[in-house]
């Protein structure tokens, strides 16, 4: 679909991310009951992880819920959750065991979101979209059933999606900067900064950066066939493509020259493809906190990965 150049299917928190966590942790039940309609996009989902006090530090999750006879009873607000307005289920992490503290006491709950008490938000971006939301509950419901894994033990199960998010996710990622590349040294070209020696070697190291990424995303997925599941080196693969692309688009930036200036909407400036060098090189700057910020991504690899000691806990 990169290649083609086909949008991003609205679906895809559903197939790449809870799908694969139903597959690994969910019951036979849960399987057949939820995983037909997300295959045919008749039910779309988004993630409900960030809140404002819990988003790298996904441990420190506030949103609650209680159990109330055969049903969870959901209180708190989620935030940064892309598409929820379109959204007819989130997945969330919320703390189910009172008085808990950190990873213990969390549990994976399916939501309906088109229900009393579920209210959406959306949060205007400065490039004037609004595919971001804030999710609040207000003792909003839903079924027993929807519990994925143990109550209280939903914390692997919420590394399993994140573990999806930073490897399979993303894989479609390099395909589209595959594109991109091309795009750009057909702008230079065109514009004439393809002349630079300096900038030419700048575009020969960027794509020298891009076939790295197509090998880490080759070496993760055998990791998954291997093994049956992404390893924290997923970590490494995040890491790597955020940063890769944030330098990419300053290097178109600089290849624009002045219209590197002016505005981001589509009728500003004098074609479409500058207007589209600029609007990625703004959303490329959040590329390294969302999926987690390359802070945490850097911690899991020297530590999870390279075996290096953990960093010292701070004394409260």
């Amino acid at each position: 679909m990169a290649r083609s150049r086909a949008p991003s299917p609205l679906n895809y928190m559903g197939l790449t991310m809870v799908g694969p966590t139903l597959i690994a942790h969910g019951t036979e039940q849960q399987k057949a009951r939820l995983l037909p309609p997300m295959a045919r996009a008749e039910v779309v989902w988004c993630q409900g992880y960030s809140e404002p006090r819990a988003g790298s530090d996904l441990a420190n999750v506030a949103c609650r819920a209680r159990r109330d006879g055969d049903q969870w009873v959901v209180s708190g607000e989620k935030i940064w959750t892309t598409f929820a307005h379109h959204a007819d289920w989130i997945f969330a992490i919320v703390r189910t065991e009172p008085g808990s503290v950190r990873h213990a006491g969390l549990s994976y709950l399916l939501i309906p979101l088109d229900q009393p008490g579920v209210r959406v938000t959306p949060i205007r971006t400065m490039l004037g979209d609004s595919g971001f939301n804030s999710v609040y509950f207000d003792d909003a419901r839903t079924s027993a059933d929807n519990l994925l894994g143990a109550a209280g033990a939903g914390w692997t199960a919420a590394m399993t999606t994140l573990g999806h998010e930073r490897a399979t996710s993303v894989l479609n990622y390099q395909f589209s900067f595959v594109r991109e590349m091309r795009q750009l040294r057909a702008l230079a070209e065109k514009r004439g900064a393809a002349e630079d020696p300096v900038l030419r070697d700048r575009l020969v190291d960027a794509y020298i950066g891009l076939e790295i990424m197509a090998y880490h995303n080759l070496r993760s997925l055998t990791r998954a066939l291997t093994d049956g599941e992404f390893g924290p080196e997923a970590s490494i693969g995040k890491y790597y493509w955020s940063r890769w692309h944030q330098s990419f688009t300053e290097l178109a930036m600089e290849a624009l020259g002045p219209d590197a200036l002016l505005g981001t909407s589509w009728d500003s400036g004098p074609d479409n493809a500058s207007a589209g060098v600029r609007r990625a090189f703004i959303r490329a700057r959040a590329e390294t906190i969302y999926a987690g910020t390359s802070e945490i991504q850097k911690n899991i690899i020297s530590e999870r990965v390279l075996g290096m000691p953990r960093e010292p806990t701070a004394s409260r």
